[in-house]
């Protein structure tokens, strides 16, 4: 079954509020931090959320309660299995599109063309304005309370926040139960597991892969060849604006393998249009591996020749903090910052319940598309003006 005969694709999507929600996070004192002071216990745990002066701000303003009772003394001795509440005051997300536009559906799953500079799932800054939060809400509300309750919506890979300004980044899928997510979910990881398999495990597992994800990309300089495969691990360093470390090719890092074909080259331009099929998901996969072999993404702001990002000193510490007590931006690039010219096209994979094989496609940008494909187009765009 194929998405290309969808004449007019459906599209969904709420408006975002002036302000989200706010976040609530519990903690249990474990035994080990009693006599530990408030400003101490998460100063020390919570590092990476904001410096001490953060937290000494966020305890003054009243957002830390410790068995219900909200606490302002910073210097609060705990006990053991106190139960402490921090409250993220609601505040204003970056402005971000909200409109999803539907590739394909079923009962199953769902698979999205995702705007650039929307993040799919909560994190960091982006806590409400989301995938997954627009899912959430187009579920609740197309069923009615009962079915809603058995649904269970949720992207099932990774895909980046941007690209280049006004694109669709492409094909995101999304199990709309929790039997697909777990049935896709595996596909995934059976993938991943594939490539870290020795070369006799492979060959008994040839053609066992039930996903298949094909991107195009637009990199810098000319490839030489017109295939390569990249198998440079990839491992986690830690960086700057990153409170769990950075994506970076290292040769201690996990297996990952990615195919690369050659479509176009354009001398005058120095640039080269590529294919790449990924046959492990790690993250940033495919801008850590084309960079590493010296041929970053178009315009990617983090990644340079070696895989590894353009401003780079894991020492650094940043003391000054925002509003909300948390650190400031990074001046740094980081993994979700826009720019890079990269796209999900194509999905091929076993339906999760009927193991009847789907195929999607997203329509590619102008800049993605060879020579021949843009002329196709101007073609099409012809034919039917006259009609």
């Amino acid at each position: 079954m194929s998405n290309d005969s969808r004449t007019h694709p459906m599209v969904f999507g709420l408006p975002w509020p002036e302000l989200n929600d706010g976040i609530f996070y519990n903690d249990v004192v474990p035994h080990s931090d009693s006599g530990l002071t408030l400003v101490e216990f998460y100063s020390r745990k919570y590092k990476h959320s904001a410096p001490l002066q953060g937290w000494l701000q966020r305890i003054q303003n009243g957002q830390i309660s410790v068995d219900g009772r909200v606490v302002k003394d910073p210097n609060e001795i705990l006990g053991g299995d106190s139960i402490l509440v921090y409250h993220r005051l609601p505040w204003k997300e970056p402005d971000v599109p909200y409109l999803l536009e539907v590739l394909y559906e079923d009962d199953d799953l769902i698979a999205l063309n995702k705007p650039s500079g929307l993040q799919v799932l909560p994190g960091g800054l982006f806590q409400q304005r989301t995938v997954l939060t627009q899912l959430c809400w187009s579920i609740k509300k197309q069923n009615p309370p009962l079915k809603s309750q058995e649904s269970h919506p949720v992207p099932v890979h990774r895909l980046g926040r941007g690209t280049s300004v006004g694109w669709l980044l492409g094909i995101l899928l999304c199990a709309k139960t929790r039997v697909s997510k777990t049935r896709l979910a595996a596909y995934f990881a059976d993938g991943t597991s594939l490539v870290g398999a020795n070369s006799n495990r492979k060959a008994e597992l040839g053609g066992t892969r039930k996903i298949s994800k094909i991107y195009r990309a637009l990199v810098t300089g000319i490839l030489d060849e017109d295939k390569v495969v990249i198998d440079q691990p990839i491992g986690i360093v830690r960086y700057p604006g990153v409170a769990k470390g950075l994506y970076v090719a290292s040769p201690s890092g996990k297996p990952a393998l990615s195919k690369v074909e050659v479509l176009e080259r354009d001398g005058k331009q120095n640039c080269t249009l590529v294919q790449v099929e990924i046959e492990s998901g790690r993250p940033h996969q495919i801008r850590i591996h084309l960079s590493f072999i010296g041929h970053p993404l178009l315009s990617d702001p983090l990644y340079i020749a070696g895989g590894q990002p353009r401003c780079f000193d894991s020492e650094i510490v940043e003391e000054s903090y925002a509003q909300d007590g948390g650190y400031l931006r990074p001046t740094n690039p980081v993994p979700g910052d826009c720019g890079y010219h990269l796209h999900a096209h194509r999905l091929v994979l076993s339906h999760p319940t009927t193991n009847e094989m789907i195929y999607i496609t997203a329509p590619l940008p102008s800049v993605l598309r060879t020579s021949s494909e843009a002329s196709s187009s101007s073609e099409s765009m012809s034919v039917s003006s006259a009609k």
